[in-house]
C-alpha cells in the first residue's frame, strides 16, 4: 500500500491540493447522502443502530475521489489501484463508479462564466457554438476485451 498523500498529489490527480480540497467539500455530502439512501432502500426502513455503529469503510470518501481520479487520468486498471490503496479489486469498481456519477452530474466548470457548467455532451456542443469555439475531438479506438464466443 502506498502513502495515500502522495497519491493525492497533483501529477496522479491532475488538481492542485487546493482544488482537491474544493472538490472534496463539494462532492462529500452529495456522496453520504447517496450511500444512506442505499443503506435505508437495502434495511427498508430507519437504522437499527446508533449513527456511526458498524463496519468502517476501508476506502472513505477522499481516497474514492483521489482513486476515480487517477483512473480517469491515467487509465491505470482497477486492480492495480486497489493494490496501491490496499483493497480488493471490487472496492475500486465500486467506489468510481459511485463518484464517476458524482462528478458527471457535478459537471465541468467554464473558467470565465463562474455560474456555468457543462453537464453533458450536447451542452459543450451548444456552448461552442454559441461562443464560436472550435472542438477538436479524440476518436482514438480504445480496444476492448471482450469475452470469447459462446460464454
Amino acid at each position: 500500500m502506498v502513502n495515500r498523500t502522495v497519491l493525492a498529489h497533483r501529477l496522479f490527480t491532475g488538481l492542485s491540493r487546493s482544488h482537491l480540497a474544493c472538490l472534496v467539500d463539494e462532492l462529500a455530502e452529495p456522496w453520504r447522502a447517496r450511500a444512506e439512501g442505499r443503506r435505508h432502500a437495502t434495511r427498508g426502513g430507519a437504522r437499527k443502530r446508533a449513527a456511526g455503529a458498524g463496519a468502517r469503510h476501508r476506502l472513505v470518501f477522499v481516497d474514492r475521489l483521489v482513486a476515480t481520479l487517477i483512473h480517469l487520468r491515467h487509465d491505470l486498471p482497477h486492480s492495480v489501484l486497489g493494490l496501491l490503496f490496499g483493497v480488493d479489486r471490487s472496492t475500486i469498481t465500486r467506489a468510481i463508479g459511485e463518484v464517476r456519477t458524482l462528478l458527471a452530474e457535478r459537471g465541468c466548470a467554464v473558467p470565465d462564466r463562474p455560474g456555468l457548467r457543462l453537464r453533458r455532451l450536447t451542452d459543450v456542443f451548444a456552448y461552442a457554438q454559441a461562443e464560436s469555439v472550435e472542438l477538436r475531438l479524440d476518436a482514438t479506438e480504445i480496444q476492448v476485451r471482450r469475452p470469447p464466443a459462446g460464454r
